[in-house]
């Protein structure tokens, strides 16, 4: 079994993660690395929260953590960064301000959850005496 170095496999992992980047097969061939060896690393990057355009789903098909992954990397960016990282990750400006927002709106219903427990609570307590 072939051993290849942390430097390598970041290298290769970074050409994957380009948006400039070739098809694992192709990339496999140029790199002399197994197409296995890449969708491992490829998986494994993804499993460690990298945004890695060209997994064969859809961005509005993306796990909620690959979502909030995507919404705190560009949360400080300006319109210029967002529009070259989205550009790199095959995004659309729009899709990350609708995740944003439905990370504020989810935030918004815990808050209004939680508020409404409350009431209950109080209302049950009520009942109870």
């Amino acid at each position: 079994m072939i051993r290849y170095s942390s430097e390598r496999k970041a290298a290769v992992v970074k050409k994957l993660l380009s948006s400039h980047g070739l098809a694992v097969a192709e990339l496999a061939r140029q790199e002399g690395i197994s197409d296995v060896t890449l969708y491992t690393w490829r998986r494994q990057a993804m499993a460690g929260g990298v945004v890695m355009p060209g997994n064969g789903k859809l961005p509005e098909n993306w796990p909620a953590e690959t979502k909030l992954a995507v919404v705190v990397e560009t949360a400080t960016m300006s319109e210029v960064d967002l529009s070259r990282y989205c550009r790199e990750k095959g995004l659309y400006p729009e899709q990350v301000r609708a995740w944003r927002q439905a990370c504020i709106d989810g935030q918004d219903t815990a808050i209004q959850r939680k508020q409404a427990e409350r009431m209950q609570n109080r209302a049950d307590k009520q009942r109870i005496r």
